[in-house]
């Protein structure tokens, strides 16, 4: 109505994904009698066939789910560590990591969508992989954001002539050029995910296709091993936890603890809790620098005390620390300060994807994983269809870092899909991609739910602000420009930016009522988001 998406309620079961197949494809899950668990492994496998350069059974993630039958919390990390034999010391500054077999980190994200449903789903993993066999079989009309994400990394992949072969024979029949509605088949995908409809997550994590993946690492330069592959496998079943906390206004916020890096967005909630936002002009000048001074500082804080230990995180979010991190948003005084890495990181990541689910049974899953960059290393597996990630670009090999990266470590990730709580009772999941902006969107977004009182689907469509190293800033010119000339004033670095980016993530959510069970989902209109109600 009026430009805006509808808002889409179900009590039956809601799916909001970033793109129409991908949310269908949950919605069928639900529709047969699955839950949130087995919708959440159709969304992610399909995802990976409609949006291969964001999405592969290769990359890795992490997921926060409210279990209903046990009425509790729980979040799953499904990033392996760096393997065991990278050679961090052949490698100095972070673009060394963009492209190739080198930048390849242990896959993740089978294993991971595998334990959700053997853990808690209801119907056979075959059957939740059957969406994205059928679409990679028969082929799907690709969407604008398809055309401009290949037509745009190619010239890029184009510059090391190894990777550029099979990237354009798979992604473009040869041509190096897409255009809209182009149809788009993978039959060696869909060869793939049959044979891991048949043999399981093993069929990677020990069986052929890993075979097949770390010969073709071995023979091109990559560090991933069959003992890695299987150590990852092993694990993932014991990598469930607790989440890390923080209460906002009536709410409590649940994300992965560390090694994730959502420990940010839980400061700069816990900062922007003692400040009356509500009463501010929603998109005004104050509210906004208010937002970004909170984020910056937590920013920060994440930066120096990367990965931190359970008593300095403690420390973080203390009542002491928040209220001088507080005092400091209230000065006035300009804030300047790093936002990614350890004395930064290049501008424009944003290759990750983020799903929210609701099923009728009061599950509900947030799932946010990646391939890395787009298409992620550029290196597919060949007659598989699978292109591998290049999560090693994700690892601080910075000689002098006080965070520089070895073999073995734990690959901090900035992704932070989140559930909160009222009450003791789940009424959102939320999540975004965006790289490091993750941690700064999510924030803006509850803010403009929570405080300002849109529902979920006008919360995600409100205009957001990236920030990144220094003072800068990219806010959408939704915003008006004597808020931005304002902004300005207030000590923060315009980058010029357009009416609705990418570089703010795309965001998917699911609220629901606890009174009635009422749920209703909200999809980013920056991407291809979509909602489908079961």
């Amino acid at each position: 109505m009026n430009g805006a998406r509808p808002t889409v309620y179900s009590m039956h079961g809601i799916v909001a994904a970033a793109h129409p197949l991908a949310a269908a494809a949950g919605a069928k899950m639900l529709a047969r009698g699955g839950n949130a668990f087995d919708a959440v492994v159709a969304v992610a496998s399909t995802l990976t066939v409609v949006e291969p350069f964001m999405s592969s059974l290769s990359g890795m993630g992490l997921a926060t789910c409210w279990i209903a039958s046990e009425k509790r919390v729980r979040t799953l990390n499904f990033v392996p560590p760096i393997p065991a034999k990278f050679p961090y010391r052949n490698f100095s500054k972070r673009e060394d990591m963009q492209r190739g077999s080198h930048a390849v980190g242990t896959p993740g994200n089978l294993a991971g969508w595998a334990e959700l449903n053997k853990r808690y789903g209801k119907l056979p993993l075959g059957d939740c992989l059957q969406p994205a066999i059928e679409i990679a079989r028969d082929g799907y009309g690709i969407t604008e954001f398809n055309v401009y994400e290949t037509n745009t990394t190619g010239p890029e992949i184009a510059k090391t002539t190894a990777l550029y072969k099979p990237w354009v024979e798979n992604y473009t029949n040869g041509s190096g050029q897409v255009t809209l509605g182009w149809l788009f088949k993978q039959p060696d995908l869909a060869k793939t995910y049959e044979a891991i409809a048949k043999n399981g997550a093993a069929y990677l994590y020990g069986g052929a296709l890993g075979q097949a993946l770390v010969a073709h690492l071995a023979a091109t330069g990559g560090s991933v091993t069959m003992v890695d592959l299987e150590a990852a496998a092993a694990a993932i079943p014991n990598a469930w936890s607790s989440p890390l906390t923080a209460r906002y206004r009536d709410l409590v916020v649940n994300l992965p603890p560390p090694p994730c890096e959502g420990f940010q967005m839980l400061l700069a909630l816990r900062i922007l809790d003692g400040f009356a936002l509500g009463a501010m002009d929603n998109n005004g000048a104050a509210h906004l620098d208010t937002v970004l001074r909170a984020i910056r500082l937590a920013a920060g804080e994440r930066i120096t005390h990367n990965n931190p230990s359970p008593a300095k995180l403690a420390e973080l979010l203390s009542d002491d620390n928040v209220a001088k991190l507080r005092a400091r948003v209230a000065d006035g005084a300009v804030i300047e300060g790093p936002t990614e890495q350890w004395i930064g990181m290049p501008q424009g990541e944003h290759h990750t994807t983020s799903m929210s689910i609701g099923d009728a049974d009061g599950n509900l899953v947030c799932l946010t994983n990646s391939l890395g960059s787009p298409y992620g290393s550029g290196v597919i597996v060949p007659e598989t269809g699978v292109t591998l990630n290049n999560f090693l670009y994700w690892a601080d090999v910075q000689p002098h870092s006080p965070h520089r990266s070895k073999p073995g470590d734990a690959l901090p990730m900035c992704m932070a899909p989140t559930i909160s709580t009222r009450d003791g009772v789940p009424v959102l999941a939320l999540g975004t991609p965006g790289s490091y902006g993750i941690l700064q969107t999510q924030v803006q977004a509850l803010v403009q739910h929570v405080d300002f009182g849109h529902p979920v689907q006008q919360a995600i469509e409100q205009p957001r602000v990236r920030l990144t190293d220094g003072r800068q800033i990219e806010p959408e010119t939704r915003i008006a420009a004597s808020v931005i000339a304002e902004l300005a004033k207030r000590g923060h670095d315009i980058v010029a930016s357009e009416p609705w980016t990418m570089r703010v993530g795309g965001m998917h959510a699911v609220s629901r009522d606890p009174e009635t069970g009422l749920m209703s989902g909200g999809c980013d209109p920056r991407r291809d988001g979509y909602v489908v109600p079961a």
